[in-house]
Order: structure tokens, then sequence, then C-alpha cells
């Protein structure tokens, strides 16, 4: 392997992706005195007297909390907290890099969900926001439930919600490109994970009628006693026509495949059975459900995967730096399903009309404005849906 692309040795050299750097100068005994004691002394009792004033005289109106077990890191699984460190010093890389955010990691040793719930809430008076990251499912979707009703800032699962923001916005430009209608749209997910589950709760808010999920056994049931309760709960609301059978069965007429599987599942035979000019989004990394270029040798009108080194990258990295940056800047106590929303069609316009073909449906990451617009869009939806604690100046 090439010193350009180690990455062991690269990583030893970092010693770590982030730092915590001062944002004051202490160059002598007056400058101690305002940033510790006696100074500090003022703040910490305006706090104590207001408590949204710890926003304005800390950093954590800027600052969020990256948290994992360490259960679902990547295509990794579970590797344990200590091993997941790395990606999530990555994550808050990120977060500076594309939105300007101070993010700090936290690896917690434990897989009760109880006790994530607690050790989160105990310390989120730290922080203005929590992403979740890397949380294996179902225990994922009870966590991030029970920390919403007890935090009073944003909870935000990124394999869930930016995943979902991402798929959306990419099929919101697809249907431009092809002349399809969103609401006229036979939509199959194959992986009824966290994130598939969150794409198609979103797709279904966004206007999608028909909708079926698989997994590894096949078209969900919900009668199926042996799917967990919200594997249940995305039966009950989704596959309308009660299709039956496998993902071939499934495929046959469908107009879109979005896949947060396993590689090579998809067939080029199963995308000659999908309807005029498909859609396929294969997600898995780091090898999608299907090659590109064989899914558009069988007539996919439209590719995209989670790759960088192929046309039309879905990538989280285009939603989470935005929603988070517009959620903070508004101090929202919530990320909602509108705020969500919003992001997506952000994301899709952001696009010129002159500029959108098959293989250039959403920005590229390093697009200069791509965070700031995703921001604006959410702050705007968060002040009109009134869960906003300041307006945007």
């Amino acid at each position: 392997m090439s010193d350009i692309f180690d990455p062991i040795k690269k990583h030893r050299q970092w010693g770590g992706k982030i730092e915590v750097i001062s944002r004051v100068e202490l160059n002598n005994s007056k400058d101690l005195s305002i940033a510790y004691t006696p100074g500090v002394a003022q703040p910490c009792l305006e706090i104590q007297k207001d408590y949204n004033q710890s926003f304005e005289l800390t950093r954590r109106h800027n600052l969020v909390a990256v948290v994992t077990d360490g259960t679902a890191v990547l295509g990794l699984g579970d590797i344990g907290p200590a091993a997941a460190m790395p990606v999530m010093e990555g994550k808050c890389a990120l977060f500076k890099a594309f939105a300007g955010i101070d993010a700090f990691p936290i690896c917690i040793d434990s897989k009760d969900v109880d006790t994530i719930v607690n050790t989160v809430a105990l310390i989120s008076k730290s922080f203005g926001g929590i992403n979740l990251e890397d949380i294996s499912a179902p225990r994922c979707f009870e966590i991030e439930e029970k920390l919403k009703a007890r935090c009073d800032i944003p909870i935000f699962h990124d394999d869930q919600h930016g995943t979902a923001v991402i798929a959306c916005a990419a099929l919101i430009n697809a249907c431009r490109v092809t002349g399809k209608s969103l609401k006229d749209l036979r939509i199959v997910i194959n992986g009824a994970g966290a994130a598939g589950i969150a794409i198609a709760k979103l797709l279904l808010r966004l206007g999608v009628d028909d909708i079926v999920m698989c997994d590894r056994t096949g078209i969900l049931n919900g009668h199926n006693e042996k799917l967990d309760h919200v594997k249940r709960q995305i039966a009950g609301i989704t596959n309308k026509n009660k299709v039956q059978g496998t993902l071939s069965d499934a495929l046959n007429g469908a107009d879109v495949f979005v896949g947060v599987s396993a590689a090579n599942v998809l067939t080029p035979e199963m995308v000659k059975s999908m309807n005029d000019n498909p859609i396929v989004f294969a997600l898995a990394n780091p090898i999608p459900e299907i090659d590109p270029q064989l899914a558009k040798s069988a007539g996919a009108a439209v590719v995209g995967t989670g790759r960088s080194d192929y046309p039309n990258q879905i990538n989280n990295v285009l939603a989470f730096p935005g929603i988070f940056k517009g959620a903070l800047a508004v101090r929202a106590r919530d990320i909602t399903e509108g705020m969500k929303l919003a992001a997506a069609r952000a994301l899709a316009d952001f696009v010129a009309p002159e500029k959108l073909s098959a293989d250039y449906i959403l920005p590229k990451p390093f697009e200069p404005g791509v965070a700031e617009c995703v921001a604006r869009a959410v702050s705007e939806c968060a002040i009109k849906e009134g869960i906003a604690g300041i307006k945007l100046e």
C-alpha cells in the first residue's frame, strides 16, 4: 500500500483527528482572572438565574456530542466503543469542516438501552445537540425515542435520518430527470434496519404512496411473529397491495430500488423486470447492491451509490452538517419530520435545473454553500413550526 493511501500510517501520524483549542488568550493574570476565577463566577450566576444563558455564555450553542456504543460501525458491525473511536473522531472532523460545528466523541461501554439513555441525558447540559451514530437496530429506535423525551436539545440518529434526508433529495431530482411523479412511484426498499425504515417513513411523508419493504427473508409481512416490533410496525404501513415473496417478486414492475443492505443482491435481471426508466439507489458500502454499470446496462435511467468514485454519491455528509447548523442557529428543541423534509428539498433544489442530469442529481460534498443552504431551510422550518428558541438574525 502506498504512503498516499495508508490509513494506519496516517492515523499514527495524526494521533487523533480532533483536538481542543482554546478560544481565549491567557497571557497574563488579568486574562486568567476573567476566563477563570474570580471572573468566571459572574457568567455562572447568570446561567443559574437564566438557563438559556448557558447557550449565550458558553460554547454549548455550537457543540454537538457524537455518541455511539460501537455496535453497528460502518460495515464492520459490533466492534465495541474503543474500536469505534476513529469513526466518531472522523464524524467530529466532518462537523467542523462542513458546518463549523465543534463536536466531541462519546463512546459508551454498554449495550443496555437505559444505561446509554441515562448516560447521554446526564451529560446533555454540556451540548447543544446529540448525534447518535452506529448503534444497532432495533435498540437505536428506543434510545432515540427515550432521549427525545428526556432532553431539551435536538437528538438525531444520523444513520436513520441523515440517510433518509439524502435519499429523499436524490429521489426528488431523479424524478425530475425521468419525468416520474412521486405520488405514482412504486418503491422497493431492501434492508429493514435503521436506515431503511427511516427512509420509508420520510418517503411516505414526502408523498410516496406505494412502498414495499424487504429484508434478507423477503418481503416484510406484518403478520410474521418473528419480526421485531419495529419491522412489524413498518410492515403495517407499507405494501398496500399485499405483495408476497422475495426481493425479485417485489421489484417486478417497480419504479425505484433503494438498497441499504448487502453487496450484489440486485441482479441485472431484477432491474430489467422493473418499470420503464427505473431508478436504482444501491447504497451498500463498500460494495453496492449492484455495480452501477451493470445497472445502467440493464436499463436503469438513474443510478446512485454511497461511493465517491461513481456519479451520484448519496452520502450523509450532504445532510447532517447543515441540519445541525440550522437547528443550532435557532436553538431548536428538536429536529422534526418537517425540518428533515425541508433539508431534503433544499438539497434537491441546490442543483440548478440547467446542471441537473442522470449523472448529477445531488451536489458534491465540497461544493460551496451546501451546508448553508440546508441550514437556512431547517432554521426557517423550525421557526415556522414553533420549536425555535430564537429567531434568525
